[in-house]
């Protein structure tokens, strides 16, 4: 079983997934609702109008809706957008157990312990038919996915399946009078909208699940006896065809998957049960030490199951869906429907080449987990977690192409993983010994190696080389000469994705990604908050990769951005160009044309390629704010200046990239004194004197102004200066610039008329003025 998600809270008591985000709402004993977003780990939102604990939840499939049903005898559909309650639907008279929406119609059925089941219109908001006929609490009430029919389970130990063909026909109006009133008489003199087709009885406790299968005549059902049973059913009757024992404890939940031929069950025996339901055996079971389990809740449309325990609920899938693959120049080898295919990228052309032997059915998740092949001698090795480890050994004969039904006879072994080292050469990992078995094509043992650190993984690494994995670490192993080429400390990988040339290396991880150069030494490390699922490298070693939910790159020196949002999870194999090859959960190959023009710039500005960056500059669209935050971050606000149109912005990095002309024209548009001023001080830094007395002059600062035209010795403009100081009576300005054009007269003449007659005295006695001197020691009575 494959953990995706759990939470700790209270106990959970109805879970549903929605069919298209990635939420899941729990209901609990405390009376809560919270939804969860599974992927990402959070809680996204909580609902607490019920009184008393909430047992039953469901998703509507396209409205943003959902229903819960509780304690309080109380049906609420809310909507999740507008975080409300819409409205409450009364009729039952006791605890309701269930509530699920109508695939297709506006209704909504529940199951209660006042022993009946209603359907309700939630449009109109009405009750428009009662079930009677259990005689014990309803546990369960589920429509089924494509016919008129609903099943129950009950505490009176059967359950029945009911035909609500005549509630279908009373919700499509009829088309003429004739059919108008005989719905009319129905109505007046006791119609029956839902009538009971089939009880299956068998059980020797209270029934508390039981569920339809999505595409076959048969229903699953578990109770308080601790067994599960399958019944099949047709056009006349229902019977029971097989009993599933080993549950130790009351079955609370049970359901068919809806990919796979099993049965999920879980219990109050602290067990999820997973059940072969063709040949009616166990599979698996999945232990909890403290907590019992309640319900079960399939994905709609994603191979995802969830169950509620008393401390919370868990998120997780049965089988990996990754399909084991590996690439050979055009060719690429995988795993699918259990036969090994190849499929060519350059005519996207797929053929069928052997049967793949199907692993013994007494486990889950042993399908093929890693392939490797060698291109000489066209061999194929298939790794699966089959027998806690093994591997087979597969020659295609080169006539097998196109023809996909020759049956080869595989060679096996035993061992944690196994992968191609040389041409006719493989290696074994043999975690029991920790050492690592080289063996030739007829599966025999050529070479024992020890190996240098405990390790549960091998993967290639050139020739003759292994990248060997422990738990914090990566080491590269030369078989030949056994000695260690490279080692790097790294969080717990698990895939190693190597460059065309080998001379770069990603090491995925569950949430970050490791490059690295073939000797391991570090060059960067990215981590995400969403899942790593796969990654390939491009042309132009950029690293490109997958999440959850989007195709991102990563360049050499550890920046990374997104390229394109994704629906569904896709594993990638191989990069033409702006094509991105691969592989989806189904293993249907998928080409996706990619815009690599924003990480082709920024790798040419990496690599100091200014001709391509001007080139691009010029022929592409590249713009917004996050690419000139890249620039500027970067130290390249000159380039970021050819993108902006926004004149603030293309003023502050004309600035900050020394582009004076360009400042100066953004100035003017803007005419701002604070601008003026700015470009004023850089003007003045680079020594164009011209824009800085522009610049003074535009602001009217005419202190800095005269400075300028001192320090630049232009007595003719300082002289200018002068006399508008005298027009606009600003005595300071004007001795001021009587002092830089060193005119004694002006200065003796600006003190006496402001009245400073001493000082007027003195500088005139001083600098030899003797007429003016004694003029004005008259004045002063001396």
């Amino acid at each position: 079983m494959l953990t995706k998600f759990e939470t700790k809270s209270n106990r959970v008591k109805g879970l549903s997934f929605h069919s298209k985000r990635p939420w899941i709402l729990a209901s609990l004993h405390s009376g809560v609702i919270q939804l969860w977003d599974y992927r990402m780990g959070t809680l996204i939102d909580r609902f607490d109008e019920h009184d008393g604990p909430v047992r039953g939840v469901h998703f509507h499939k396209s409205q943003p809706l959902f229903v819960s049903g509780g304690d309080d005898y109380k049906i609420k559909v809310w909507n999740y957008k507008l975080h409300r309650c819409l409205f409450t639907l009364l009729g039952h008279l006791d605890y309701i157990r269930t509530v699920q929406f109508h695939h297709e119609y506006p209704w909504i059925v529940s199951a209660s312990d006042d022993q009946t089941i209603r359907i309700w219109n939630w449009q109109s908001r009405t009750c428009i038919s009662v079930l009677t006929g259990h005689n014990h609490y309803v546990m369960c009430a589920l429509f089924h996915p494509k016919e008129d029919l609903v099943v129950s389970a009950s505490l009176d130990q059967t359950v029945r399946v009911w035909d609500i063909g005549a509630l279908r026909k009373k919700t499509v109006s009829p088309a003429d009078d004739i059919l108008r009133l005989s719905q009319m008489n129905t109505d007046f003199f006791g119609g029956v909208d839902a009538v009971v087709k089939y009880v299956l009885e068998g059980h020797d406790r209270g029934v508390n699940w039981a569920s339809f299968h999505p595409t076959l005549p048969l229903i699953v059902s578990g109770a308080d006896d601790r067994q599960v049973k399958i019944w099949r059913m047709n056009d006349t009757k229902a019977w029971e065809v097989d009993t599933l024992r080993g549950h130790m404890n009351n079955v609370s939940c049970v359901l068919f998957h809806s990919r796979q031929d099993i049965i999920v069950s879980n219990s109050e025996d602290k067990s999820i049960r997973v059940w072969d339901a063709t040949k009616r055996t166990g599979l698996q079971t999945f232990r909890r030490e403290h907590d019992r389990f309640w319900i079960l809740a399939a994905h709609p449309e994603m191979n995802l199951l969830a169950a509620g325990h008393d401390s919370g609920m868990i998120v997780f899938k049965l089988e990996r869906e990754r399909p084991a693959f590996s690439v050979s120049g055009d060719s690429l080898f995988y795993v699918k429907d259990r036969f090994l295919r190849v499929y060519e990228y350059s005519t996207q052309k797929e053929n069928q080449l052997i049967p793949i032997r199907r692993p013994g059915s007494n486990s889950l998740n042993q399908g093929p987990r890693t392939l490797s092949y060698s291109p000489t001698e066209n061999a194929i090795l298939i790794c699966s977690d089959v027998d806690g480890g093994s591997y087979e050994l597969y020659i295609i004969p080169k006539d097998t192409y196109g023809k996909g039904d020759t049956v080869q006879d595989a060679k096996r072994g035993t061992g944690g993983s196994a992968v191609f080292v040389a041409r006719n050469r493989f290696a074994v990992l043999e975690k029991s010994t920790n050492q690592v078995l080289v063996k030739n094509l007829k599966n025999e043992i050529v070479k024992k190696s020890p190996l240098p650190t405990a390790t549960d993984a091998i993967f290639y690494a050139g020739t003759g080389n292994l990248l060997c994995r422990a738990e914090d670490r990566v080491v590269i192993f030369d078989l030949q000469q056994r000695i260690v080429l490279g080692e790097l400390q790294t969080p717990f990988i698990r895939y190693v994705v190597w460059s065309s040339d080998t001379e770069s290396v990603a090491l995925l991880s569950k949430h970050s990604i490791v490059i690295a150069d073939k000797k391991l030494v570090h060059r960067c490390t990215l981590h995400e908050t969403i899942r790593v699922k796969s990654g390939a490298w491009d042309d132009n070693g950029v690293f490109i990769y997958t999440t959850l939910t989007h195709i991102k790159y990563c360049l050499p020196n550890g920046d990374s951005g997104i390229i394109k949002t994704l629906d569904v999870p896709v594993y990638i194999s191989k990069i033409y160009g702006n094509t991105i090859f691969c592989l989806d959960r189904d293993g249907k190959n998928r080409p996706i044309i990619i815009d690599s023009t924003e990480y082709i710039f920024k790798l040419a500005l990496l690599r100091k390629r200014y001709d391509q960056v001007m080139s691009m500059i010029r022929n592409s669209e590249l713009c917004g704010q996050a690419m000139i935050a890249y620039l500027q971050q970067k130290g390249f606000p000159e380039v970021a200046l050819h993108f902006v149109k926004d004149e603030l912005t293309r003023f502050n990095l004309a600035l900050e990239s020394g582009n004076i002309e360009i400042a100066l024209e953004s100035a003017k548009k803007l005419d701002e004194k604070d601008h003026w001023y700015r470009l004023g001080v850089e003007a003045l830094r680079q020594g164009n004197a011209g824009i800085v007395e522009y610049a003074y002059q535009k602001t009217k600062n005419f202190e800095r102004l005269s400075f300028l035209y001192l320090i630049t010795g232009n007595l003719d403009k300082l002289s200018k200066m002068m006399k508008i100081a005298e027009v606009k009576n600003e005595v300071m300005g004007q001795f001021h610039d009587a002092l830089y054009l060193g005119d004694v007269r002006e200065r003796v003449k600006i003190l006496e008329d402001a009245g400073h007659l001493p000082l007027a005295y003195i500088t005139a006695n001083v600098h030899g003025l003797k007429d003016t001197a004694e003029r004005l020691a008259e004045k002063l009575g001396w």
